[in-house]
């Protein structure tokens, strides 16, 4: 399996090793662009692997800061952007993402879901706290991960019956 994040589509699937969208969901990458200067709060592209889950068991909305539980997020409107419920943390693969550990990106929820489909965020694929646990229970670390211009899955057509005067 893997991770398929589109820049272009807000989008995150998760893939079999057939290519098959297994389940697809809005996300939020950086309103700063696209990246990998240090401090820059850009999304950095290429292939990358989830390095440390980080969150087990921890109740949605859960606050985390330096990756340590500090609360409980209570819905209220903040100006910060919360990294909540649950982290990915990523690890690039290649040498133009080689310090995507290092500035910290994860896959993580968010106190900002009404946001989600676009860019907005300070550098991390941000998704609904329900949607990052399903994430978290779907992938093991180690997971590749694909940040570009990846294709989104297509919308199936739904199945009609034909026509009655063809049968």
């Amino acid at each position: 399996m893997k991770l398929e994040v589109s820049i272009a589509g807000q989008t995150m699937r998760l893939v079999d090793s057939s290519g098959k969208t297994l389940q697809s969901w809005p996300i939020s990458t950086s309103r700063y662009g696209l990246g990998t200067e240090p401090g820059s709060n850009h999304t950095p592209l290429g292939l990358f692997r989830i390095a440390r889950k980080i969150g087990d068991g921890a109740p949605e909305r859960t606050i985390f800061k330096s990756r340590e539980v500090v609360g409980v997020w209570d819905g209220a409107e903040a100006p910060e952007d919360y990294v909540l419920t649950r982290i990915l943390w990523l690890e690039g693969m290649e040498s133009d993402n080689a310090n995507t550990f290092d500035r910290y990106i994860y896959i993580h929820g968010t106190n900002q879901e009404s946001l989600l489909g676009t860019p907005a965020s300070h550098g991390c694929v941000r998704m609904s706290n329900p949607d990052v646990v399903e994430v978290y229970n779907l992938v093991p670390e180690g997971t590749l991960v694909e940040i570009g211009d990846v294709p989104d899955a297509p919308i199936p057509l739904p199945l009609s019956p034909p026509p009655s005067d063809l049968v």
